[in-house]
């Protein structure tokens, strides 16, 4: 799999639900970093980490650009979800991921973290 079909299968495995196919995306040692849930480390951890959005079918990450460049990529995109609340969350931001062997070995994700307070 190039990096490219790696990164769309991300994105297609967010938007429909498909929570297992997503953690197959990564390598067991994955390293991410996340703003809100800081340093992950570990397939097991980022398993933890999406426990919330296993329960959230309406949950949808639409990718506004990738660019990708050899075994690196970034992807541009809006997050439009529910929340529990009732109102609704538009988020925007941006992923850097690192690709090896069909997996995803390292993924950073920037945002504004001010709709999560």
């Amino acid at each position: 799999m190039t990096t490219r079909e790696v990164i769309d299968k991300y994105f297609e495995c967010v938007n429909a639900g498909r929570w297992d196919d997503y953690l197959n995306l990564f390598a067991d040692d994955i390293i991410m970093d996340e703003q809100l849930l800081g340093r992950i480390e570990g397939r097991a951890a980022l398993a933890k980490g999406i426990e919330g959005l296993r329960s959230n079918p309406d949950f949808r990450n639409f990718p506004r650009e990738i660019l990708v460049e050899g075994d690196r990529a970034m992807a541009i995109w809006n997050i439009q979800s529910p929340n529990p609340d009732g109102t609704r969350l538009d988020l925007k931001g941006v992923n850097y991921y690192k690709v090896k062997a069909d997996k995803i070995i390292y993924f950073a994700n920037y945002h504004d973290t001010a709709p999560f307070k």
